[in-house]
């Protein structure tokens, strides 16, 4: 009995110590449901909720690769800068400057009563004292030939009467001629006078514009502040066919159509340097930066100024095509109208009013191009030389019309 008793004891306690485990596993599965999830796992899902599942980390190999990637384009842009620099210069404008002198004398003349009161008081005067030369101006330039022909901005050069000359990168200074002065592009063409034009100048290879587009890196270079001469700075091209209406020229506000904008800092000083591309080629002349932002600057297309250089370089002016309309650009196409200050729609003379264009013609297409906000008349034109034929398709009315006219020389 009492052995019985032992055992039944035994197999009790068995049980209560089962049942116990039991009750406690279901308890604490219960409250490790219930419990807030670790912090690490909470921001895990925030941010796979925000942005999507994480990537998987990067493999070394890949990782290998990118930082190579990284340091390529260093190097690229290192070598690049160290080539080209020495083809950068600063323009400086130098010009005659009046020296003004003061001087003092009496408010009273001799026989003025008032003198016996007054005899210390003396008034100041001004008078010029001769001239003396001082520079006005200074911003950037480039060589694009070995024989020292240099490219720039017009408004650097604006000043026919100032003397110009260019400072290299070895801060050697030269004389410079300006050949040519374009003012549909603001830029105008220089060369380096004297012995030292004999040629051996480090010139910069240009680019193809048509191929830049937006995102790809962009390297500025210029005399930025007009004084820290041949800064560098890189970033990408940030819009392309922008039109603006750029200030501060001595002859007024300029509209500069079909630019690209660069978020590489153009700073003043760096009007007339070079915008490259990755192989060191000339995409863009910087001319001008937007007021009140943060590295927006605009740099015309080489290629609209391909044509222009070569006429200076063989005929030493710029020829310029025109057809004599003033004109809006519209969804269909050049709205021919007046001026806002009442200009004729159509020169007198002019090839358009010869052909017998007229104002509230709507020109449609030139030599079978259709115009764009991409392709406007302007930049078709330039694309033509003076004598070039062209027929255009214009919008009259309700009628489609065909008319032949010559390019001629704007004057």
């Amino acid at each position: 009995m009492n052995d019985m008793t032992k055992h039944q004891l035994v197999l009790l306690v068995l049980l209560v110590s089962f049942v116990t485990a039991l009750v406690t596993g279901i308890v604490a599965v219960t409250l490790i449901n219930q419990a807030p999830p670790p912090i690490t796992q909470t921001i895990q899902r925030v941010i796979e909720k925000t942005i999507g599942v994480l990537p998987e980390p990067l493999k070394k190999d890949e990782k290998q690769e990118l930082e190579l990637n990284a340091l390529s384009r260093d190097v690229l842009i290192e070598d690049i800068a160290r080539r080209v620099s020495p083809a950068v210069v600063s323009v400086v404008a130098t010009k005659d400057i009046p020296i003004i002198e003061r001087y003092f004398v009496s408010p009273f003349s001799s026989d003025d009563p008032f003198q016996q009161f007054f005899p210390d008081l003396l008034v100041p005067q001004y008078r010029q004292k001769g001239t003396e030369k001082a520079q006005v101006s200074s911003g950037s330039g480039f060589f694009v030939s070995q024989d020292g022909f240099l490219l720039t901005n017009r408004h650097v050069v604006e000043d026919p009467e100032a003397d110009y000359s260019v400072i290299t990168n070895d801060n050697k200074k030269l004389k410079a001629k300006v050949v040519a002065r374009d003012k549909i592009n603001d830029m105008a063409v220089l060369k380096v006078e004297g012995e030292s034009s004999a040629g051996g100048f480090v010139s910069i290879p240009l680019g193809d514009s048509e191929n830049v587009s937006i995102g790809q890196t962009a390297i500025a270079i210029g005399n930025a502040l007009g004084e820290f001469q041949n800064t560098v700075s890189v970033g990408v091209v940030s819009g392309l066919r922008r039109t603006i209406i750029a200030s501060g020229l001595a002859s007024g506000p300029e509209e500069l159509s079909q630019v690209i904008q660069t978020d590489a800092a153009i700073n003043l000083g760096n009007s007339g340097g070079p915008l490259l591309n990755l192989k060191g080629e000339v995409v863009g002349l910087n001319t001008a930066k937007a007021q009140g932002a943060e590295n927006i600057g605009f740099s015309i297309p080489i290629n609209q100024l391909k044509r222009a250089l070569n006429d200076t370089r063989v005929n030493g002016r710029i020829i310029n095509p025109y057809i004599g309309v003033r004109y809006i650009l519209t969804d269909k196409g050049a709205l021919v109208g007046a001026g806002a200050n009442g200009e004729d729609a159509v020169q007198l003379n002019s090839p358009a009013s010869k052909a017998g264009i007229k104002e509230g013609d709507i020109i449609l297409e030139l030599g079978g191009v259709k115009i764009t906000r991409e392709n406007p008349l302007n930049k078709l034109i330039q694309q033509r030389s003076v004598g070039d034929k062209v027929t255009l398709k214009i919008q009259r009315g309700n009628n489609q019309i065909k008319i032949d006219l010559v390019l001629e020389e704007r004057k």
